[in-house]
């Protein structure tokens, strides 16, 4: 992906960081107004860069591929994602992927969020960081992640309290939509992971679960790490 010019119209701490880091990049930097700004993205924060979308799929990998670059690896964190179709969920996991440090994020090709601007925003620029693969068949890339040593957790309400779960080494976790986990992705899971909630309203948002399942993946590996 090709970029510039960054466009930046309030000054301030972050933009000074940005517009370093920009020419440091050999990336050039114009000050422009607020309304050109508005124009172009209307929830811009006062800082805009332009691309071109050239190598739009230069983030998504073959799950062939990620195995090599895990080869020597005994953890390994991968999060399935079966048809999460609305952007802003789509955006908001990215984020949390990032934060949490997730390896990869496998898809459906045909039923899963497309909207790029919106899970752009939603993801606050970690869509640009995350490896992800497309998979035809959920369930196939399921098989290939165990045959690649990876214990499979799918999460729904009705699953053991994750904090009773053993998440250690490689871990794939499966987040399912408003319909929760297909059957056959249901079967091919090693165990169903559950986060216990106490209010009145009957679950939580997929991106507000998958961060909490996440969070608690890598609480898992640093206490480990430390007995």
């Amino acid at each position: 992906m090709s970029c510039g010019p960054l466009l930046v119209a309030k000054p301030g701490p972050r933009a000074r960081e940005l517009v370093s880091l920009a020419l440091s990049c050999k990336i050039r930097v114009d000050r422009v107004g607020t309304a050109d700004l508005d124009r172009l993205a209307p929830d811009h924060r006062g800082i805009v860069l332009e691309t071109a979308d050239d190598t739009a799929s230069s983030g998504i990998i073959s799950l062939e591929a990620f195995f090599e670059t895990i080869a020597d690896r005994r953890n390994a964190l991968v999060l399935l994602l079966d048809e999460i179709t609305d952007p802003h969920n789509y955006g908001a996991i990215l984020r949390s992927c990032d934060q949490f440090n997730v390896d990869l994020v496998v898809s459906r090709r045909w039923r899963s969020a497309k909207n790029a601007p919106i899970i752009a925003q939603t993801s606050a620029g970690a869509s640009a960081w995350v490896k992800c693969a497309e998979e035809s068949n959920l369930a196939r890339a399921v098989e290939l992640l165990k045959e690649n040593n990876f214990w499979v957790y799918g999460a729904e309400m009705d699953g053991n309290k994750v904090y009773n779960l053993k998440l250690n080494g490689r871990v794939a976790i499966i987040m399912g939509g408003e319909a929760g986990l297909s059957r056959l992705l249901r079967e091919h899971c090693d165990d169903i992971a559950a986060i216990p909630t106490q209010g009145r309203i009957d679950s939580l948002n997929v991106s507000v679960a998958a961060g909490i399942l996440l969070y608690e993946v890598k609480r898992q590996w640093e206490c480990n790490r430390n007995a």
